[in-house]
């Protein structure tokens, strides 16, 4: 799909006083590449954790659109509630690899390249909640519901999909061919949460139908009740599941302020939380008794999105990027990550976090100059008179949206709106309520600038092509209408190629070009750090595996 938020995710790993033994004194993230490759979970074999229990999993906000395919189902809550719910066919793991399924899928392979025909055999165990089997008809669905030719389908992403020619049943129901009109490398990511065909049944349906939670499901765990109200979400194990039964009673998914979570930790109301780039987080995730700190580079890092879309204040592309010189990346990443990270540094790919083997910094076309973004907006005919600047009698102001009580998004404004004002910009501040960041201005590009964080994940082009690929009417993911013919092309040109090597330069080259264009601004990437009770097993920092994290293994010790 395309931006796996999780909401969704640092090149960090913990020096010796701060790991191993959890919490006890001292101790900083340091940032070190070499922690890629592994993760932090305190794994235990199964006879180890207890049958049972209730595992509280805070989040910022409730899903606006359970249909994860769906544009408003894209937010930071939908996927981590979601995943434990619907068929990923391929899994990530620790080493930033994708691993076949065997919960869904007997086989997947690529059977030919001239045409690119890729066959699935499905797991003729797996059915959906409603009774039905699994079937090459939920493969064609999803695939007519998102392959672009319908508009009325609101897609959050048709990448991959819009290159398959046919879907067609093979020898039976549980065998799928998929014949691509145009190759398409990373054919591992497409289907994946695979939703069932009556999702599709028609654009309303698949627009709204799922708003109020998930009709059809096929995982280890079904929903047991969603309460608006309390603003939780319980899921329990389907008994219906034929794979590996779940440790675990119920997950309760329930919403809790930033500031509040060290306390609910504390109190038992939850059982860990992110600690991100908050030194609070950090500072008392330590100080907590029964608590560790665990930590694995992860994928995420946080962005400044600039809107380029008609009638913006930074619709043009020359001031968006003067605009955006004006930041100081590595101010932001110090400032941040300084108290808790050693040598931390800004981000220069938006593809390929650090820690991964393609990582390279492509940045360079918007390197931090405040002189020199001042100057190009004075030869743009941005006039400072006073404290701000303005052009035909309009001033450069800058609508800076923040949800509210982040404390991680206020003091990043606070340093843009610094930065903003010392090249004459006026940055103002509109602080919204966290769940409506996502549903009333980020996916409807309110906003000239707004903060989020970004998932890069192991087959780049499949989760974030979208994101920058622009289509004027369809915009798709890239909420800031930012992009160009040149990025079009090499994104379709790196979507083709099959050899990884060559498909790799060529989203290098894109992103190059990305970054020429002013698109999203990364500032850092995020510490993959946790708070988590000493209790939980087989849980805690994922590293890459994250899409989906293993739901059944996770549970308490005996």
């Amino acid at each position: 799909m395309n931006r796996k938020l999780l909401g969704a995710l640092a090149v960090a790993a913990l020096v010796a006083t701060a790991c191993g033994g959890g919490n006890s004194g001292g101790g900083t993230l340091k940032s070190d590449a070499s922690a890629a490759g592994h993760n932090d979970i305190n794994p235990q074999p199964s006879d180890k954790i207890k049958q049972g229990g209730i595992l509280q999993w805070p989040l910022d906000a409730l899903s606006d659109n359970w249909n994860f395919w769906q544009a408003d189902g894209n937010t930071q809550g939908t996927p981590v509630m979601i995943n434990a719910m619907l068929p990923w066919l391929f899994v990530a793991k620790a080493d930033n690899t994708l691993e076949l399924n065997k919960d869904y899928l007997v086989s997947a392979d690529l059977v030919s390249t001239s045409p690119q025909v890729v066959e699935y055999k499905i797991n003729p165990k797996a059915k959906w909640s409603n009774g039905r089997a699994i079937s090459w008809e939920d493969f064609q669905a999803l695939w007519k519901d998102c392959n672009g030719k319908d508009t009325a389908f609101q897609c959050n992403s048709t990448t991959g999909l819009e290159n398959i020619g046919d879907v067609q049943r093979g020898a039976d129901d549980q065998d799928v061919k998929v014949t691509f009109a145009k190759p398409f490398g990373e054919w591992q990511s497409l289907f994946s949460p695979l939703i069932p065909k009556e999702l599709g049944v028609s654009a309303d349906e698949f627009n709204k139908g799922w708003v109020d939670g998930p009709k059809i499901t096929a995982g280890p765990f079904t929903i047991g009740k969603i309460d608006l109200t309390a603003k939780t979400v319980a899921e329990v194990p389907d008994p219906a599941w034929w794979g590996q039964k779940p440790h675990l009673d119920q997950i309760l998914f329930k919403v809790v302020g930033r500031d509040a979570l060290p306390d609910a930790l504390a109190s038992g109301a939850i059982d860990f939380y992110a600690i991100g780039s908050n030194v609070n987080l950090y500072q008392r995730a330590k100080a907590l008794s029964g608590v560790t700190i665990r930590q694995s580079t992860e994928s995420q890092y946080n962005l400044l999105d600039f809107n380029g879309s008609e009638g913006s204040a930074l619709h043009d592309q020359a001031t968006r990027v003067a605009v955006e010189q004006g930041v100081d990346t590595q101010a932001i990443a110090k400032a941040l990550l300084g108290p808790i990270s050693a040598d931390p540094t800004p981000l220069g790919n938006h593809f390929f976090v650090k820690g991964s083997k393609s990582y390279q910094d492509n940045s360079a076309p918007i390197k931090f100059d405040a002189e020199a973004a001042k100057k190009k907006l004075d030869e743009l005919g941005w006039k400072q008179n006073g404290a701000f600047r303005a052009k035909d009698g309009k001033e450069l102001a800058l609508n800076y949206v923040v949800d509210a009580g982040n404390p991680t998004s206020t003091a990043v404004f606070n340093l843009v709106q610094a930065q903003m004002k010392a090249i004459g910009v006026d940055a103002k501040l509109n602080s919204v309520p966290v769940a409506e960041l996502f549903s009333n201005y980020v996916n409807r590009g309110a906003y000239d600038v707004v903060l989020y964080r970004f998932v890069a994940q192991a087959q780049p082009l499949s989760s974030n092509a979208s994101t920058f690929y622009y289509t004027p009417g369809n915009t798709q993911s890239n909420y800031s209408a930012i992009g160009n013919d040149t990025i079009n092309k090499l994104l379709d040109e790196a979507g083709a190629e099959l050899d990884e090597t060559k498909r790799t330069d060529l989203i290098q080259q894109a992103d190059t070009e990305i970054w020429k264009e002013g698109h999203i601004l990364p500032t850092y990437q995020v510490p993959g750090a946790y708070a988590v009770r000493d209790t939980l097993a087989n849980f805690g920092a994922f590293g890459f595996a994250v899409n989906p994290v293993d739901y059944v293994d996770i549970g308490f010790l005996k």
